[in-house]
């Protein structure tokens, strides 16, 4: 089963992987977070994920979701990222890891594919119900 890595700003990982657990009624295995404090020194983040990647990556496969594109939990993202082996991913947010959760059996690149695809489908405008929010 792939194992799913979140690199973002702090606390943001951490409260993420909490959430899976209030959805799925439990811890989802092979499930990490790695939260950038500020002002750490990003080699030692770095190294630090990659012992998390060690330790929920099987020989499938791994996904990192991170959150902002060019900051720095993504650039030590990036550094993770291996052809085949551990795929990287910006613009994390709860209904995007519960889908890598929910769709991380099968092979990492289809599986990378359909979070790609399906990511627009995680952000939609919610209209007020009749009768409310007027």
């Amino acid at each position: 089963m792939i194992g799913i890595l979140v690199v973002s700003h702090e606390p943001l990982g951490t409260a993420l992987i909490h959430c899976t657990r209030h959805i799925f009624g439990r811890m989802p295995t092979q499930l990490a977070a790695l939260d950038v404090i500020p002002d750490e020194d990003p080699e030692l983040a770095l190294s630090a994920a990659r012992e998390l990647l060690k330790r929920i990556n099987d020989g499938t496969g791994a996904i990192v979701l991170t959150d902002l594109f060019g900051a720095t939990p993504a650039r030590i993202a990036s550094r993770l990222a291996e052809p085949e082996r551990v795929v990287v991913i910006a613009g994390v947010n709860l209904p995007l890891l519960v889908k890598a959760l929910t769709h991380r059996r099968g092979p990492l690149d289809e599986v990378a594919e359909k979070l790609l695809e399906g990511v627009r489908e995680t952000i939609l405008p919610i209209e007020p119900a009749d009768g409310e929010g007027r």
